[in-house]
């Protein structure tokens, strides 16, 4: 599977695990971000998939999953029960500026 934000490709360690599998068969997805708390991008992928939350403490690049029907990537930190899906491998200044500024597309091939 391939991500991109606002048509930028960018490196993604997957995770695998059912929650993984299940997004790969609703591809392709694309999904309008909203900024959120200042340290997140939080979107609806339209449908609820498996999930296996895990309180955790995210870090910078990580993508989630909330709530079974929305992901979430981190430019920022949060601790919460979340289904890890993957993490994107750029640095925390290349997250913040590409996330960090309004709203943006996630699409997943």
């Amino acid at each position: 599977m391939t991500l991109s934000i606002d048509g930028k490709e960018m490196p993604v360690t997957w995770e695998d695990n059912t929650s993984v599998n299940e997004l790969k068969e609703i591809c392709p997805l694309k999904v309008d971000m909203s900024m959120y708390g200042g340290f997140e991008q939080v979107g609806s992928i339209g449908q609820s998939i498996s999930r296996d939350d895990k309180q955790i403490t995210t870090e910078f690049g990580d993508i989630v999953l909330y709530s079974g029907n929305q992901i979430v990537v981190f430019y920022g930190s949060n601790s919460w029960a979340y289904t890890k899906l993957g993490h994107i491998g750029l640095s925390e200044e290349e997250l913040t500026k590409l996330l960090g500024n309004g709203d943006v597309v996630l699409e997943i091939k």
